[in-house]
């Protein structure tokens, strides 16, 4: 039977899951500081894919709908990251920029269905905007807009990625998202290469230290392996309206978690955008709950 809001123990793993993805951005400027970044989202999907495709069956979609979603998040969505939080970008805003991959879903599912934006969806995205504006506002050497440019073109990879993964209709992600790494990590191994070079390759690896292999683990075992497994079984267990919005808070860990333990300072413009930002993806994902719990 359906309740109106979480069990304690369902919570308290709804918070555990949006934690890990939040803190994520934490780790990945930890991991950033001996890895090129290319290298480091490529062992990220590496270890992702490996040993998880020989312990999940393989989803029963075609392999270039898996080819799809590997591509547009590996490569799309965490090598253009990655890129960007080196040195173009702090964690903390990465962490709340990232998140308008809801709007560019949103768009693309209308986009391929003929539906017409509602005027919810209007105020959702002006509002999310005006916080990407004035970050832009106040762009300096820790946030350029070049690192800007490039997390909300992950966002949109990132979009792109959910409407494959819709497509497909798994219900399973951690099978689907095993899978889908097999079409990530070569890619980034080739792209690293051509564009990071062997030098750097090379030097990367000698220079990584357990806290470096630390963050590459993370990513894989703890961001994907723990985070798609906890949040796919709290799906099949409780309706959508109360476990998606939880996901609200992972801007919120990201820009806590980053001024915690990078001394990323929060000064009132940012705290300022990312109530903006917040505001525009709470009121995009509860306002059609609420209307339907009206209804």
């Amino acid at each position: 039977m359906e309740t109106a809001t979480l069990p304690i123990r369902d919570l308290c793993l709804a918070v555990a899951v949006v934690a890990v993805w939040g803190t994520n951005f934490v780790v990945i400027r930890i991991g950033l500081d001996h890895l090129p970044p290319l290298l480091f989202a490529a062992l990220r999907f590496l270890l992702a894919a490996c040993p998880g495709v020989f312990l999940l069956p393989r989803p029963a979609v075609p392999w270039r709908n898996l080819a799809a979603y590997g591509l547009l998040i590996g490569a799309g969505q965490f090598g253009l990251l990655f890129i960007a939080m080196r040195g173009h970008i702090t964690p903390g805003l990465a962490a709340l920029v990232i998140q308008i991959q809801v709007f560019f879903t949103i768009g693309l599912s209308i986009r391929l269905t003929g539906e017409r934006v509602l005027g919810y969806q209007w105020a959702a995205l002006v509002l999310a905007a005006a916080g990407i504006g004035v970050i832009a506002l106040h762009a300096d050497a820790a946030t350029t807009p070049l690192g800007l440019g490039l997390v909300i073109l992950a966002a949109a990879s990132w979009a792109g990625g959910n409407v494959a993964a819709k497509r497909s209709g798994v219900r399973a992600m951690l099978p689907y998202v095993v899978w889908a790494s097999l079409f990530s990590a070569p890619p980034l191994f080739a792209l690293s290469l051509l564009l990071e070079g062997w030098d750097a390759i090379r030097a990367g690896l000698q220079n990584a230290d357990a806290a470096t292999w630390a963050a590459v683990i993370w990513q894989s075992a703890g961001n994907t392996l723990f985070g798609y497994a906890v949040w796919g079984w709290l799906l099949s267990r409780h309706p959508a309206a109360q476990v998606v919005p939880m996901a609200l808070l992972v801007p919120v860990f990201g820009m806590t978690g980053s001024a915690l333990w990078l001394g990323e300072a929060l000064p009132a413009w940012k705290l300022g955008a990312a109530g903006l930002v917040i505001s525009g993806l709470a009121l995009g994902i509860l306002y059609p709950r609420w209307q339907a719990r009206r209804r």
